[in-house]
């Protein structure tokens, strides 16, 4: 037992011989560490503003000190609590309807056998996700407008007896968004499935042919399980990414009849911290925004690490 213990320190010990093979990977490794400390852990001394009655011309080593005093007025702001409410809505809806349309595209996707059509409807599903929010949120405003597509083909069907505003209802805004979000990005998100799906090895579902399975029953015991651990690990990073449930799209789709249920925490930040120039208070939602995203994604970390699951950290 010693010996083994003593040879696992010596293939472990970090020599000079060691580090002058690897000193190209030690340099870009050095390199990349510094790019992290100078943009991103750097940025967050700006976080004292959260803290301060900042002034721009003071700024932050010179502002007043006051403490809690911004969150406090943030959570006493009604505007913010329904700016919470509709962010973590939509964080939700994005996340649930855009993680399992592309598991499920990604699945049915596998499944078509032509390799050649198989490619064609990757690359028109790929599409969408290169195309900017200005020009979605165009192509979703002539759909839905008074004598866009979807109010004809309505009318024409006798479904409804006239045209519809689906942007003057406040009960329309949050499904648009979750459409929006899934036609945009369901191509795209599915990658990484179709690459878990493709390393499955191949003798599975021969044997669940001569077992007599057939698709549904190869996707429920082979597939499904095959890419159960990317499944898991993508879901605990889009669990962190639940307040983040955007900004183009709310911020261009949203008027005053709907601003009740489209502004988000990005968009209050925009307009008290930027626009009305209280630095301070778009600082504090910014940092109430991270520290619940932080905590979001550490429960659903526990939660897999429960059900023993893999961990992300």
């Amino acid at each position: 037992m010693v010996k083994t213990k003593s040879r696992k320190e010596n293939k472990n010990k970090i020599t000079w011989k060691e580090i002058k093979r690897q000193k190209v990977l030690l340099f870009w490794a050095a390199v990349m560490v510094i790019y992290g400390i100078i943009f991103y852990y750097l940025p967050l001394g700006g976080w004292a503003m959260a803290f301060q009655n900042y002034k721009p011309r003071t700024g932050i080593l010179h502002s007043e000190f006051v403490g809690l005093e911004k969150f406090r007025m943030l959570f006493s702001d009604m505007t913010f609590i329904r700016v919470i409410r509709n962010t973590l809505a939509m964080g939700v809806i994005n996340l649930v309807v855009t993680f399992f349309t592309a598991i499920a595209f990604a699945v049915l996707l596998n499944e078509i056998k032509s390799k050649g059509g198989k490619k064609v409807v990757q690359t028109i599903s790929y599409l969408p996700h290169f195309l900017s929010w200005i020009i979605v949120t165009g192509i979703l405003h002539d759909m839905l407008s008074g004598t866009g597509i979807i109010n004809e083909l309505l009318v024409n069907l006798h479904l409804i007896s006239k045209p519809i505003n689906f942007f003057a209802h406040t009960k329309y805004f949050w499904p648009i968004v979750a459409f929006a979000n899934v036609w945009k990005e369901t191509g795209w998100n599915a990658i990484i499935y179709l690459a878990a799906i493709t390393s499955i090895d191949p003798s599975l579902y021969e044997a669940a042919s001569i077992d007599g399975a057939g698709r549904w029953e190869k996707i429920k015991y082979v597939t499904l399980p095959g890419i159960k651990p990317t499944i898991i690990i993508l879901l605990l990073m889009n669990v962190g990414n639940v307040l983040n449930a955007g900004f183009e799209i709310q911020y261009l789709l949203g008027n005053g009849l709907v601003q009740s249920v489209s502004q988000t925490i990005d968009i209050y930040v925009l307009k008290w911290g930027i626009s009305q120039g209280d630095y301070a208070i778009g600082t504090a939602a910014g940092i109430f925004k991270s520290a619940v995203s932080i905590i979001l994604i550490v429960i659903a970390n526990q939660i897999a690490k429960h059900n023993g699951e893999e961990q992300l950290f």
